[in-house]
């Protein structure tokens, strides 16, 4: 296969004179062979200016869980848009969607809606902080929670800066950040109750909330070990702090609940943007109703010109409406062909002989070149193979298969079987073309 990007490169290098960067955000400099011009995208298949097609399981980060264009997203977003575009004011879609809402999401009693997943981390610390009185947060290390000061910390230290692993160090993840946040942040390693409780005994009084992604998709898809979570609930419970999940990607997509439902625990908060509609910039912070009262009662401000944008929730109340009756249909189909691509991967690998670790959680793959069975936290993430990744994700995506450097792979409702069977037959050639 001849997969060139001249038409790519000449775009990005025109962009990189007026866009600081040529990119809109910095991962996409990333971007393996190199930042890459789209035209369209269908289904499961995604089309550049260079004519190559892609099978798709970037899916623009997560959100497109029907595929590319869902006719009944699209219907309903032209339908709206010929009506009204933004008026601060109230619409119909917002009613049906947080209603929707409050049925399939455990913790769901009340919502309100943002336009990213890092606005509503940032509301749901607010809450937190009002409803305690108190100030510090956990949050663990590994996890991502956004872009702003308050959370991009320790997100991807690497092993010579991270410090001991009980007492992990503070590692900002930019230039030009507040140092002052370090004061109200604890950093602990993920799956171990046992610190979390010993920090909570000590300085229950002074923490506001936990924040974890209870899958942590962000490095290894590491899966909460066994009572885990159930035991955040119940040292929450015991301490006044406020359980939040981010759920941005696992809402919507593991299970039409999210991970709260897949689990059985539910948080006192959730925040939610990937899945919720099907490639349109929204979030959502779900919780208990006494917290988030506080929002309706404007002891907290939180407000936002864009928020509940019409034309945005009229594709989160087509999306959720369809996954709510198609559930067993759309999450049945997701599984399945997690599992095919799981398997298949596997088999390759092993037949191959190349350690690797290839994990479906329903409809989310993830692959790391480790010799490792399973990921518990961060820092087993970090004993893997980040060159032979870099390598046989370049050579994917010059077989036509689009994944994310760090080893997720989401997959759409429109992945079929067939797209599954063509993609393990180029990820073998490519894996052929990685190892030379």
């Amino acid at each position: 296969m001849s997969y060139t990007r001249t038409k790519s490169q000449a775009l990005l290098d025109r962009a990189s004179r007026s866009l600081a960067g040529g990119v809109g955000s910095v991962i996409r400099l990333a971007e393996l062979p190199g930042p890459l011009y789209f035209e369209r995208g269908e289904g499961a298949r995604l089309y550049d200016v260079d004519g190559n097609e892609y099978i798709d399981y970037v899916l623009g980060q997560g959100p497109l869980i029907l595929g590319h264009n869902p006719k009944v997203v699209l219907d309903a977003v032209h339908q709206q848009i010929d009506r009204l575009l933004v008026t601060a004011g109230q619409h119909i879609h917002e009613v049906e969607t947080s209603e929707r809402i409050q049925r399939i999401v455990p913790c769901a009693q009340l919502v309100r809606y943002n336009n990213s997943g890092s606005e509503a981390v940032q509301m749901a610390f607010r809450l937190a902080r009002a409803f305690t009185g108190r100030q510090k947060y956990i949050k663990f290390e590994g996890h991502f929670h956004g872009w702003p000061d308050t959370v991009a910390i320790s997100t991807a230290p690497t092993a010579e800066n991270m410090g001991p692993r009980e007492k992990p160090n503070m590692v900002a993840g930019s230039a030009g950040m507040a140092t002052n946040v370090f004061d109200n942040i604890i950093l602990l390693p993920w799956n171990d109750l046992a610190i979390v409780e010993r920090t909570l005994e000590a300085q229950a009084h002074e923490i506001a909330c936990i924040i974890t992604e209870p899958i942590m998709f962000n490095a290894g898809g590491a899966e909460p070990r066994p009572g885990f979570l159930e035991g955040l609930r119940k040292l929450c419970d015991q301490y006044g702090v406020v359980l939040v999940f981010d759920e941005v990607i696992s809402g919507f997509r593991v299970s039409l609940g999210g991970a709260q439902e897949l689990y059985g625990v539910t948080p006192d908060l959730a925040t939610f943007a990937k899945g919720i509609a099907a490639g349109f910039p929204l979030s959502a912070l779900a919780g208990r109703r006494d917290i988030l009262d506080l929002a309706a009662r404007n002891v907290v401000n939180y407000a936002g010109t864009y928020n509940s944008n019409p034309v945005v929730m009229a594709a989160a109340n087509a999306a959720t409406k369809y996954l709510d009756e198609n559930r067993d249909q759309v999450y049945g189909h997701l599984r399945a062909m997690g599992g095919k691509l799981n398997a298949g991967l596997t088999e390759i690998f092993a037949r191959r002989g190349v350690p690797a670790l290839v994990n479906a959680i329903g409809p989310v793959i993830q692959l790391a070149f480790t010799k490792r069975d399973k990921f518990y936290e961060y820092r087993d993430y970090l004993d893997r193979d980040a060159n032979l990744a870099k390598r046989f994700t370049t050579a994917l995506a010059e077989h036509g298969v689009r994944t994310t450097l760090r080893g997720t792979w989401y997959i759409s409702a429109a992945h079929s079987e067939a797209d599954i069977e063509e993609t393990l037959d180029r990820a073998e050639s490519a894996l052929g073309a990685a190892l030379g």
